[in-house]
Formats: C-alpha cells, sequence, structure tokens
C-alpha cells in the first residue's frame, strides 16, 4: 500500500507535473500543481468524491517532474497526457490542445487563435498555457495594431468598412483604406511584440498606467495594469516545447552514498517525460579511473576538495551509465545528448554510440539557452528524487527524543511557540505542530499579539500560550505531549505558570536558548525540572529534530511578521529583497501589472525587465518560491 505521509514529507511545494502510478507500473493519472505539495495532499484528505477515492485507492507510485513555473507545468501536463492517455484523465480534465496565435501568409494578413494540426500555411506562436490570456492578447493586439481578425470569407466581401472599423480596431484593408506598406508594418510590430522582440507597447501602457495613477483617474489605471498583466501572461516563457529535434538531457548528482541519475527526454522538440536512476556507488569508487583527479582535489581547502571529489564521483557516474543506457538492443539513440558536467571519455562515448545508432550523434554539455534550462531542470528532478530516496530519519529522531526524556513511548504531538517581532511593532506568535510523522501544516497557527507593552516578549508569551490551550481545552481537541519554546528561562517560566492555571502541568516544556553567537549546534535546552540546562552534543538526532522545530517556528513567526508589517506601513513585500530600491520596485510592479502576476513569473521573465540582473532575479524567484 502507498504510504503518502511518507512520501509527503520529502516532496518539494515547487510548481510541476505528478503521475499516479498503479502496482503494474501503469499511469491512472497525470496532473499540474503550482504547489506540488499541497496539491498531492489534497487528494490524501477525507473529503473527497467517489472518482477520486477510487484513483487513490490504486496508487502503488507517485512520481514527480520539477518545472520552473506554473506554465512550464500546464504546457508538460498536456504533452505527457496526449502521449500517455491516462484513464482517470479522461473522467476528470478535458483534454484539448493549447492555442497558438497564428499569422495567416495572406497579403492583408490576419491574426487569429488556432487549435490543432498546422495544416494552413502562415506563422504559428505558442503554444501558450492560458488561452483566457490569448483571447484578451488578441482584443489587446486589435487595439495597438489595427490588424484584421475576420475570416478571409468575411474580408472579400466587404463593400465598406465594418463596425470593427469603426471602433478603429482595424484599418480596412478590405475596401483599400490602408495601402500595403503600412498594413505590413503594423504586422511587423506586432510580429516583434509576439517574439518577445519588442517593449515598446508595455513601455507605452505603462506610462498610460502611471500617468492616469497620477490624475486619480484609477480605474482607468487598473484597466492599464490588467493589460500588462496579460501581455505578460502571453510572453511568459515556457521551455518545456520548443522548435523540433530528438533530445536526451541527463544530469548525475551525488550525496555521500547516494547517485541519482535524471534523464529528461525530448522527442520532436515536445518534453514527454523524465526518468530517474539509482546506480549503486561501490565504496572504492575513487579507486577507478578519476583517482588521479581525486588525489589532486585532496590539495587545498576543505569545501574545495570536497566540491572536487563530488565533480569527479559525477563525471565517473556519467561515463559508467551512458554505455549501458544507450548500448541497449532497444534504447532509441536521439541525436543529442547533453550532459550536465564534462566527461573523460566523452569523444570515445560519442563514435561508439554512433555506431550503434548508424548515423553521427552529439554528446556535449556547455548549452545555452533553451538548453541550459532543461539541464537547470534535470539537475532539480535528479535532487529532489535524491531526496525521497535517502531514509526518513524523522523517526529515528523522534525515538532519541524520547530516550534523552525517559519517555516510555515516542511522543505522538509536539508543539513549538516562536515570537517576531520589529522592535515592539507588529508582534506576532506562531505555533507549529509535529506529529508521529513530521509536520502537520494544517494544524499550525498564527496569532496577532495585542495589548500588551511592545517589546515585551513575556507577556506575548503568556497570551499566545493562554489562548493556544484555553481553546484546545475548550473545543476538546488533542493537546501536545511537548511544547518547545524557543527562549530562555524567562519564556520557558511564564509558559509553566499559564499551563498550571490551565491545570496541564503534565504537558513537558523544554525551552530552546540560543547558544553562543546564535550558531546551531549550541543550543542549550531549558527543562523546568532540571536545575542546569541540557546540552546536546552537535550531531545528536535529538538536537537535529529539536532545531528542525525551532527553526520551523521561526519562519513561520518572521512570515507573518512580514506580512503583518508590509500591510501595517502599506508598502510592497519586495522591500524585503536586498536590492530592490524604490525605482526597481515600481520598474518591476508596473511590467508585471502587480505583485500576483509578478510572483509567478520565472527567472528570464525578471531579467527581461530593465535594471534586474540575473544574480536580482534569481533572488526575486527565490524570494517567492520560500514565500
Amino acid at each position: 500500500m502507498f504510504n503518502h505521509k511518507k512520501f509527503l514529507t520529502t516532496l518539494t511545494n515547487s510548481p510541476g507535473v505528478y503521475c499516479m502510478q498503479d502496482k503494474d507500473d501503469t499511469i491512472l493519472y497525470i496532473g499540474k500543481a503550482r504547489h506540488l505539495k499541497k496539491r498531492i495532499t489534497s487528494y490524501f484528505s477525507q473529503t473527497q468524491n467517489s472518482k477520486t477515492r477510487a484513483l487513490v485507492a490504486q496508487i502503488a507510485h507517485i512520481f514527480v517532474t520539477v518545472t520552473h513555473t506554473e506554465g512550464e507545468a500546464l504546457i508538460l501536463e498536456n504533452t505527457l497526457i496526449k502521449t500517455h492517455h491516462p484513464r482517470y484523465n479522461i473522467l476528470l480534465r478535458d483534454d484539448k490542445s493549447y492555442p497558438y496565435i497564428f499569422l495567416t501568409s495572406h497579403t492583408f494578413p490576419r491574426l487569429g487563435l488556432h487549435r490543432g494540426a498546422k495544416a494552413v500555411s502562415g506563422r504559428y506562436f505558442g503554444p501558450y498555457p492560458h488561452v483566457g490570456a490569448v483571447h484578451e492578447t488578441l482584443k489587446l493586439l486589435q487595439k495597438l495594431f489595427p490588424i484584421r481578425q475576420c475570416q478571409d470569407s468575411f474580408y472579400r466581401n466587404r463593400s465598406r468598412p465594418c463596425l470593427q472599423y469603426q471602433i478603429k480596431r482595424c484599418s480596412a484593408p478590405c475596401v483599400g483604406l490602408i495601402d500595403e506598406a503600412a498594413y505590413q508594418e503594423e504586422v511587423q510590430h506586432a510580429v516583434l511584440f509576439l517574439e518577445g522582440k519588442s517593449q515598446t507597447v508595455i513601455t507605452t501602457l505603462v506610462e498610460k498606467m502611471e500617468m492616469a495613477a497620477q490624475t486619480l483617474a484609477f480605474e482607468k489605471a487598473a484597466k492599464y495594469r490588467d493589460q500588462i498583466s496579460h501581455l505578460k501572461k502571453i510572453q511568459a516563457h515556457q521551455y518545456v516545447s520548443t522548435q523540433g529535434g530528438d533530445i536526451d538531457i541527463i544530469a548525475a548528482v551525488c550525496q555521500g552514498k547516494l547517485g541519482c541519475l535524471q534523464v529528461l527526454t525530448v522527442r520532436d522538440g515536445r518534453f514527454i517525460g523524465n526518468r530517474a536512476f539509482f546506480p549503486k556507488i561501490p565504496p572504492n569508487l575513487h579507486l577507478s579511473k578519476g583517482t588521479d583527479k581525486i588525489e589532486q582535489a585532496k590539495e587545498g581547502n576543505k569545501k574545495d576538495k570536497k566540491d572536487k571529489i563530488n565533480q569527479t564521483q559525477i563525471q565517473i557516474l556519467l561515463s559508467a551509465f551512458l554505455p549501458q543506457y544507450y548500448l541497449a538492443e532497444s534504447r532509441y539513440i536521439p541525436n543529442e545528448i547533453i550532459l550536465n558536467c564534462d566527461i573523460n571519455d566523452m569523444t570515445l562515448l560519442t563514435e561508439v554510440i554512433s555506431q550503434r545508432r548508424g548515423r553521427q550523434i552529439h554528446i556535449h554539455s556547455r548549452v545555452r539557452g533553451v538548453r541550459a534550462r532543461w539541464v537547470e531542470m534535470a539537475l532539480e528532478n535528479a535532487n529532489e528524487s535524491l531526496v525521497q530516496r535517502q531514509p526518513n530519519q524523522y523517526r529515528e529522531r523522534l525515538a532519541a527524543l524520547s530516550i534523552i526524556l525517559l519517555m516510555e513511548k515516542l511522543p505522538q504531538r509536539l508543539e513549538c511557540f516562536d515570537i517576531s517581532h520589529t522592535q515592539g511593532e507588529a508582534t506576532v506568535a506562531s505555533c507549529v505542530v509535529f506529529d508521529s510523522n513530521g509536520a502537520r501544516r494544517s494544524d499550525y497557527r498564527r496569532f496577532n499579539i495585542e495589548n500588551i507593552t511592545p517589546g515585551d516578549d513575556y507577556a506575548a508569551m503568556r497570551q499566545v500560550v493562554r489562548r493556544r490551550y484555553h481553546r484546545l481545552q475548550k473545543e476538546k481537541a488533542q493537546l501536545p505531549d511537548i511544547i518547545f519554546i524557543d527562549g530562555g528561562i524567562g519564556q520557558v517560566q511564564i509558559a509553566q505558570t499559564v499551563l498550571n492555571e490551565l491545570q496541564l502541568a503534565q504537558i513537558r516544556i523544554i525551552g530552546v536558548a540560543k547558544g553562543a553567537d546564535r550558531k546551531p549546534g549550541l543550543e542549550t535546552l531549558i527543562l523546568p525540572e532540571n536545575e542546569t540546562p541540557l546540552k546536546l552534543p552537535k550531531d545528536s538526532p535529538a538536537l537535529l529534530l529539536i532545531q528542525h522545530i525551532r527553526d520551523e517556528a521561526h519562519r513561520f513567526a518572521i512570515t507573518a511578521h512580514r506580512g503583518k508589517l508590509a500591510k501595517k506601513r502599506r508598502t510592497s513585500v519586495l522591500e524585503e529583497i536586498k536590492g530592490i530600491g524604490t525605482k526597481r520596485r515600481q520598474r518591476l510592479l508596473s511590467y508585471f501589472g502587480g505583485l500576483q502576476s509578478l510572483s509567478r513569473a520565472g527567472v528570464p521573465d525578471l531579467v527581461a525587465v530593465p535594471g534586474i540582473s540575473r544574480k536580482l532575479a534569481q533572488k526575486i524567484y527565490d524570494f517567492f518560491s520560500r514565500q
């Protein structure tokens, strides 16, 4: 039976596609998600309909493919559904093809939406994941560039301009009110925009939006903002479908004694799937043909040594994997094989595999553009697969904690509190909950702390503990076995006093006091029943668990505090990103039409904004991913 709880503990919250398989490895359902962990978790709730429960009952494996953006996930989902035709997708999801914007090859071309086979000659722009955005963009393009969108049969039979001309949505080429040269100039402007080579339209809309806002015409400004948002949706970069070619992208990663090789498969320009391989890494891997490099790596500082040894292990893995994988009798060999790093015998392997195929192939690792993003995607999925492959250490750490605390059985519920504020302003308390399987995010709670002296952490702790456990008592809900307090003896004594008042003295309290310089591993544990604080070794499994729970409470508290502070000051959360000043913030919000569209943008979309470097774009992308 599929252990969904164990699977979910290691699952990422990034966007991507998930494939559900039964015990015979038959794909049951393919779906996409903006947050993989949240979406897959929802399948295992108690409120699902009968069809979903029938699907969940058959699940034996779930495989995920992490993508950079939700748009990429949407297109990849469509591709995989058309390739595999899963049974439950017919019941649960429409199988329509994604739309293109189509420009005919007519003397006076028309712009329109196209689905299906590319049977008609002309230019196709796409595919695009948001059909609503395509419709809105066609309307907008009609306003900006008066290109006709009527069918040829309608165009040929006009004797006078139609209503579209009267409302300035068409230049009426049907009755000769514009010459061919002027019309083609409008067409070229539209093509440049659709190819992403021109920012003129967006710049114009931004200027109009700012001008409308300055004159207090907020409805007009909102309209321009929405238009910018639609334009950015239609221009959004996607890297899971491109022009022709059969390519395999192979990325290898190593962590200790574990290794993973992720193979991404591209056929006819479409990313159609991926597969992870977990070769057994022998303990004497360094004695193979990479010995010289590893011996050289032992010189220099510790970090460089570790990085060089890891890189050599990856090269050895790739060198061993390629011949075994591609020299199999039934294996299809593509025209191009892309690796995440160079290998020593690349020339020899290229020659041997080319002979096996009967024609020249190309094996290389130094790529740019779309191919570089494919390599990034392969690496991200390899690391994600490796995390899921590693043994679950949570229960081992939980057992170590119970031994240290002399408990007769494993604790079933752990709660941790943290207080966050900025010089007493916008004080927020967090409560995170862990059970025998890990974090229970659905049980996390945030508390707005009011009516206390600003900066009084003791008063804040007293308020949150009383509110939390008075309510649990009232609702007769499950109480924790252990409460962790991010603080020292003062906070612990406050919490203990409140629990005594509520007659909940049976709940154990542990304070987690930060060590010197607040460095991890130097924490001391405050137990009310012990006169002296308890100090555990840095590598203690129990301490690692406590650090994990404490850090999660801190993250949850500071996220809530920042949100409250931003709302209170009516400022953007972008201020939290180092390097984003007033001008860059305004430029980003104007360019994307709002914070919501900005939060969904990928790194290449952010780099397109004037003044945003790739390093800063990555920082912005990572910030919103964490949120």
